[in-house]
C-alpha cells in the first residue's frame, strides 16, 4: 500500500493497481466466507434462536439454512456484496492513497506515516466509501435476512430489492443505517494503521522491505489487525444491521426510531451481550477473510505493478527552462574549447620546425664538447 509517484501517469497507474487489486481480493474473500457472513448478519438482526446453545450455533445455522432454503440460501446477498466491493475498494484506495500523499507532503520526512496520520487517511477513506456504497449494503442485508421473516414478500433479486426499497421507502430507505456505518469508520481507522505498523515491524525485524514480505507475514499482520479492530468496534455493526434490516415488511412500523433508540432497546432487552451477538462467528469469518483479502491484495497488486506498463515521465517546464538556460553557456564553452584546440593545433604545427633545429644544435654542441 505504498504511495503513488509524483507524475500524473504514475499516480493513475498506482490508483488503478490499488483499486483493481482491492476489488479482486475482496471478491475472492467474499465468495469464500459468504455462508458465515449470512449467519453473522442473521445473528446480529434476530439474535440467538430459541433454545439454541452457543457451542453449535454455526453448524446448526448452516443446517437450518440448507434445510429451509437450500444451498442457494448460503449465498444470499453475494451479488450485491461483490458489486459493492468494486466501488467500495475503488473509492477507498483512491481517497486513502491521496490522503497519504497529502499527509506525506505536509512535512512527513519518513517513508512510513505515523499511526495518527494513517488513522486520518483511513478514516477519510472510510467515510467516503460508506456514503458511496451504503445502498448496496442495505440490499445485501435485506437479501440475507428475508428468509427469516415469513410474513414479508421476498425480494426476487438485486434489481427487485432496489426498485421496491425506492418505491416503498424512498431514497432514505437506501441509506438506512448510514450513521452507524459512518461510526464504523473507526474500524478501518484501527485496522489499516495497525496493519501498516505490523508490516513495518516485521520488515524491520527481518531486515527486509515491506514489498518483499512473504504471504505468511502478510497473513499474520492482516489477521491480528482485523481481530483487534473487530473486537473494538463490533457493537456498531449490530446497530447498523438492525437499522438496515427494518422497513422490509410492508405496513409495519419501524422497530427503532433512530440509532439512539436502537441502542437503548438492545441494551434493555439483551444487555451488553446483545451488542456482541454473532461476534464469535464474525471473528471466524473476518480472520480468514482478512487473510485472504489482504494477502491476495498484496500479491495481485505486485502483479499489476509489473503487468501495467509505467508511463514515461515528461520533463517539467521548470526543468526545460533550466536546461535551455544552460544551452548557450555550454555552446560558448564548446566554442572556446574549439578556439583553444585550434590555437594549440597551430602551435603544434609550428613546433616541429623548432624541434628539428634543436636536435641539430644539440649535436653541434655535443661535437664541440667532444
Amino acid at each position: 500500500m505504498s504511495g503513488g509517484g509524483s507524475s500524473t501517469s504514475r499516480s493513475t497507474r498506482d490508483l488503478i493497481c490499488h483499486a483493481g487489486a482491492g476489488a479482486a481480493a475482496g471478491a475472492i474473500a467474499a465468495t469464500f466466507v459468504c455462508p458465515l457472513d449470512v449467519i453473522k448478519t442473521r445473528l446480529q438482526v434476530h439474535g440467538l434462536p430459541s433454545g439454541q446453545r452457543g457451542g453449535s450455533i454455526i453448524v446448526t445455522s448452516l443446517q437450518d439454512i440448507m434445510r429451509s432454503e437450500g444451498f442457494r440460501g448460503l449465498y444470499r446477498g453475494l451479488s450485491p456484496t461483490i458489486l459493492a466491493l468494486l466501488p467500495n475498494w475503488a473509492v477507498y484506495f483512491t481517497v486513502y492513497e491521496h490522503l497519504k500523499g497529502v499527509l506525506h507532503s505536509d512535512g512527513d520526512d519518513g517513508h512510513q506515516l505515523s499511526f495518527g496520520a494513517n488513522m486520518v487517511a483511513a478514516a477519510g477513506a472510510g467515510g467516503s466509501t460508506a456514503i458511496a456504497t451504503n445502498p448496496l449494503w442495505v440490499v445485501k442485508t435485506r437479501l440475507q435476512t428475508q428468509g427469516m421473516r415469513p410474513g414479508v414478500v421476498p425480494y426476487t433479486g438485486m434489481v427487485s430489492a432496489f426498485t421496491r426499497i425506492i418505491q416503498e421507502e424512498g431514497i432514505r430507505g437506501l441509506y438506512s443505517g448510514i450513521l452507524p456505518s459512518l461510526v464504523g469508520i473507526s474500524h478501518v481507522a484501527i485496522q489499516f494503521p495497525a496493519y501498516e505498523k505490523l508490516k513495518s515491524y516485521m520488515a524491520k525485524r527481518d531486515n527486509t522491505t515491506i514489498e518483499k514480505l512473504t504471504p505468511g507475514h502478510l497473513a499474520i499482520a492482516s489477521s491480528l489487525s482485523k481481530v483487534m479492530a473487530s473486537v473494538t468496534t463490533y457493537p456498531h455493526e449490530v446497530v447498523r444491521s438492525r437499522m438496515q434490516e427494518q422497513g422490509q415488511a410492508r405496513n409495519v412500523a419501524p422497530q427503532y426510531s433512530g440509532v439512539l433508540d436502537c441502542i437503548k432497546k438492545v441494551f434493555q432487552k439483551e444487555g451488553l451481550p446483545g451488542f456482541y451477538r454473532g461476534c464469535a462467528t464474525n471473528l471466524l469469518r473476518t480472520t480468514p477473510s482478512a487473510v485472504i483479502t489482504f494477502t491476495s491484495y498484496e500479491m495481485i497488486h505486485r502483479f499489476l505493478l509489473q503487468f501495467i506498463p509505467q508511463g514515461e515521465e515528461k520533463p517539467s517546464p521548470h526543468l526545460n527552462s533550466n536546461s535551455n538556460s544552460h544551452v548557450k553557456p555550454q555552446k560558448a564553452n564548446r566554442d572556446n574549447s574549439k578556439e583553444e584546440s585550434d590555437s594549440s593545433l597551430q602551435q603544434s604545427q609550428s613546433q616541429p620546425s623548432k624541434q628539428t633545429r634543436i636536435p641539430l644544435g644539440n649535436k653541434e654542441q655535443l661535437a664541440s664538447r667532444h
